[in-house]
């Protein structure tokens, strides 16, 4: 059985949605359609609920071993090393859409849902996007990148492990919120009983003092806003604290932590809370054409990046 759903005539790429004489899109009735018509998939690549972190099955143990290391380290020292070190940007000169096919060689060992090559995850992601929110095109260029910082993986950028690279984002210098995935390995953590870093506030003594004053755990994440934010990227605000905190759960599906942010943190978060449905639910086996897409995105590079090639 299908469900009929009208929709306005867009001259939008396709997305896994077949449209016929341009008003309707036929869809399966397994599929809950969210505000914009994107469609959500009631499970992942491998059929279980999304973000299920207890679920059995074939990628829970080493997920939770991930999570397990990644608790025990990220710490407030690592993080500032990581940051000093990585904020040089004297890695690599490359493209972004040289570094998009470069993730064709990255899997994301904390990512329950989804085991193929991050570049069909960036693309998923901003076409999704794309669909539903046409006039947005700084939102389209933020899916695309948002995930970019995963190279971190790689040799000629020293080869981080996984648990520095991915996984869900906290912050440090502050106690450790219960709604972040696998609390209970943080009692491992060396900052845990360290009374300067294990209060509501820790070392952020004001209040509301804004997210950009907080430190994060170390990941892709980071790294990408510092690589956007350094190559003087002209995206807006919110475009950067997506690229920032897409991985920051706690905040935007908890919503703990919420006494560090101020008001342009809170303006943003609306953003976050559009995208995180596309990043998340996007994950599923429909293929999206690259050489389709990829003039219209090497036009927004252009237009929101002043040099070709940035610093890395």
């Amino acid at each position: 059985m299908t469900i009929l759903i009208e929709q306005q005539q867009q001259q939008q790429p396709e997305f896994g949605v077949e449209v016929g004489g341009g008003k309707e899109v036929i869809v399966d009735e397994k599929e809950l359609v969210l505000d914009g018509g994107f469609l959500v998939p009631h499970t992942n690549s491998f059929g279980q609920t999304f973000r299920d972190y207890d679920a059995e099955g074939e990628r829970q143990p080493s997920v939770e071993k991930f999570y397990k290391i990644n608790h025990i380290h990220q710490t407030y020292d690592f993080v500032q090393r990581m940051r000093k070190e990585y904020s040089k940007l004297n890695r690599v000169e490359m493209s972004i859409w040289e570094c998009c096919e470069l993730l064709n060689e990255v899997v994301d060992e904390s990512d329950p849902d989804l085991d193929e090559p991050q570049i069909e995850h960036l693309l998923q992601t901003a076409e999704a996007i794309r669909k539903d929110y046409p006039n947005e095109d700084w939102l389209h260029l933020t899916g695309l990148i948002h995930d970019l910082g995963k190279v971190l993986l790689l040799p000629c950028f020293g080869e981080l492990p996984q648990w520095a690279v991915v996984g869900d984002t906290f912050p440090v210098g502050c106690a450790f919120d219960e709604s972040n995935v696998h609390h209970k390995y943080f009692k491992e953590n060396p900052d845990y009983n360290n009374p300067a870093y294990n209060t509501k506030h820790g070392v952020y003594s004001d209040e509301r003092c804004g997210l950009n004053n907080v430190l994060m755990s170390w990941g892709h994440d980071d790294y990408m806003y510092l690589v956007a934010k350094e190559n003087k990227t002209t995206l807006p605000s919110a475009g950067l604290f997506v690229i920032r905190y897409h991985s920051f759960y706690a905040l935007h599906t908890a919503g703990a932590y919420k006494h560090l942010m101020n008001e342009e943190d809170v303006d943003n978060l609306k953003w976050l809370h559009v995208f995180n449905k596309y990043d998340l639910y996007s994950k599923s086996k429909v293929r999206v054409d690259v050489e389709k897409v990829k003039p219209y995105y090497l036009s927004l590079i252009e237009k929101y990046f002043p040099t070709a090639k940035l610093r890395w």
